[in-house]
């Protein structure tokens, strides 16, 4: 097995297709479909399930040896990397993994910042939930993840605390108070964004002894944010979804205050490349994290 060989069965694995791998491989869908089965006939094991009508997909033994293909591949990039630091040539590509809201804050003015000084790193970015953003960490499929902390073994570092508010009409009856209490909210209809955002929120309901009465369970904050300006309920959202909140509606600030955590995370930085380094680095410089910090938003 050799280096091309290994990115071949990655692709596989990532765009569910031989036809697409070949392309980013620049080979032919033949040769790809040959290369595998020769592959497969060598280890004596199968890695991939052809369906036509679904594409291909990797069989649980895959799944494991398509995991250890990338830490392999991440080798040769440290190598490569190393290589250009002793020349004197800052290079390397970072993948970055982050949930929408902190991509849209934090990631155009990390690599902006970087390529002002080392314009030959390269990067790319995908999205998705903070669930997402961990698995994708988990299997190697991004060097460094946006999302917020967890018991997992991945090494990650506090980026930034945000705070949590209420979000209301600037009509409704609860719009008269400065503070928001969870009793306040006892009989309110509520929208929650799931995937990853809830816990702190569900934390801080749990504080008072009581659960919200839940309307609503959405996976994107800009729609739960719709769902309120509608009068479809209310709402308990972090600091970074509410900085383009739409006129017509209200934040209020919680008694207990409630807050989130956004870490970086990487595989254990040891591991890690040159760039990967960096780029947690250079985040850490950017935006130090402190449990006090004055609000983005104002309310």
């Amino acid at each position: 097995m050799n280096k091309s060989l290994l990115q071949m069965i990655v692709a596989i694995s990532e765009t569910r297709s031989f036809t697409a791998a070949g392309e980013k491989m620049n080979m032919t869908q033949p040769a790809v479909s040959r290369a595998v089965t020769s592959l497969e006939r060598e280890l004596g094991v199968t890695l991939l399930i052809r369906d036509r009508r679904h594409g291909v997909a990797l069989t649980p033994f895959g799944e494991r040896i398509v995991r250890i293909f990338r830490e392999i591949l991440q080798g040769y990039d440290k190598i490569d990397q190393e290589i250009a630091s002793e020349k004197g040539l800052e290079t390397g590509y970072v993948r970055i993994g982050a949930f929408p809201v902190a991509a849209s804050y934090f990631v155009p003015k990390l690599i902006s910042h970087i390529k002002s000084l080392y314009p030959r790193i390269e990067f790319s970015i995908v999205e998705g939930t903070i669930i997402d953003v961990q698995d994708w960490l988990d299997n190697r499929q991004i060097d460094v993840g946006l999302l917020i902390p967890s018991d997992n073994a991945t090494d990650s570092f506090p980026l930034y605390r945000e705070g949590i508010y209420a979000v209301m009409r600037d009509d409704h009856p609860l719009n008269g108070k400065s503070l928001i209490r969870p009793e306040d909210l006892r009989e309110e209809p509520m929208i929650i964004c799931k995937a990853g955002y809830e816990p702190p929120v569900l934390k801080w309901f749990d504080s008072a002894g009581m659960a919200p009465r839940i309307e609503y369970i959405l996976n994107n904050y800009r729609t739960a944010l719709q769902m309120v300006l509608a009068g479809e309920g209310l709402a308990v959202m972090s600091e970074l979804s509410l900085l383009d909140c739409p006129q017509g509606l209200t934040l209020k600030r919680l008694s207990p205050e409630a807050y989130r955590d956004i870490h970086i995370a990487s595989a254990p930085v040891e591991n890690c490349t040159i760039a990967v380094k960096m780029f947690i680095e250079t985040a850490q410089k950017l935006f130090p994290f402190q449990t006090v910090h004055e609000s983005l938003i104002k309310v």
